[in-house]
């Protein structure tokens, strides 16, 4: 198979942007009195998962057992609801995170819940990530960068 565009090289400027966000998500993600850098790479891996982006899913998962977390819980992540390894905010964030990936309606219900649950920084923040999180599965699954070639970091 061809290789396809680098499009760090390609669009460096559009990537900076990409960064920045990614840079703005960590600062709120590591601030963050209800998320944690962890479960934003739960999120990241989940919603991964759900398009299907199989650079993403080596890059989560490696990311995840880099920084300690255990094989059971990311093997179960596509499962979540009926794990009891989660807490109640992970489940939380990733039922939001399956929500607006799906790009389903948020009615009044949906976002109250969310909201006493996990505040509406955090909720924005979520938001913003799981955003960030779709629009590089579709840029790595177009471009189609090598799998297994990502290092944990």
């Amino acid at each position: 198979m061809a290789m396809r565009t680098n499009y760090y090289e390609l669009a460096p400027k559009a990537m900076k942007i990409l960064m920045a966000q990614e840079d703005y998500l960590a600062t709120q993600f590591n601030t963050s009195a209800t998320l944690t850098q962890g479960i934003w790479e739960l999120v990241k891996l989940r919603v991964s998962q759900i398009n299907q982006c199989a650079y993403c899913i080596d890059m989560h998962s490696k990311d995840l057992l880099h920084n300690g977390e255990s094989v059971e819980r990311i093997i179960g992540l596509n499962a979540w609801r009926d794990m009891p390894c989660y807490s109640d905010i992970e489940k939380a964030a990733l039922a939001w995170s399956e929500h607006v990936t799906a790009a389903q309606s948020v009615d009044d219900n949906v976002y109250q819940r969310h909201v006493q649950q996990l505040g509406e920084q955090a909720l924005l923040d979520l938001t913003l990530a799981v955003n960030a999180i779709n629009s590089w599965n579709r840029v790595a699954k177009t471009f189609k960068p090598d799998v297994g070639s990502y290092k944990a970091r």
